[in-house]
């Protein structure tokens, strides 16, 4: 089986306080042998970039409405005019409330869900074929 990857590169605003953010560059990855996730690794001034995993399911319904709970929380707003998607992760390091642009992270999810249609997700990790080779043993 082919596997895809579908990555997005693009500047993240990472919200200090009401009115001062800077630039996080980050990247978003999609990978079809994993079709439930997607994939955020931000490049900040470390030898170890961050890296956070979560549903895709839920970036896509946050492009619309919040939603979420607990370590990951995700939802559209406006700032400066223009339409972005508000992403909250928490960890035991700390919180980050960071600010995407909605239209590219749109076009980057819609690439994702051409790669692997909703609902297909679990023909992409081969389950049937290895438990029908089980069941042949």
């Amino acid at each position: 089986m082919r596997h895809t990857v579908v990555e997005r590169e693009l500047e993240l605003e990472f919200i200090l306080s009401p009115g001062h953010s800077v630039p996080v560059p980050a990247r978003l990855g999609y990978f079809t042998d994993d079709p439930y996730a997607v994939h955020i690794t931000f490049h900040i001034d470390s030898l170890h970039p961050v890296h956070w995993t979560f549903g895709r399911d839920l970036l896509v319904e946050g492009v619309f409405r919040p939603c979420g709970h607990g370590d990951v929380r995700v939802w559209p707003s406006k700032a400066d005019g223009r339409s972005v998607v508000l992403v909250a992760l928490s960890s035991p390091d700390g919180d980050a409330l960071l600010q995407a642009p909605a239209a590219q992270v749109s076009a980057w999810l819609e690439r994702t869900l051409r790669a692997v249609p909703p609902g297909t997700e679990g023909e992409q990790l081969g389950l049937d074929d290895g438990l029908a080779e089980l069941l042949a043993r």
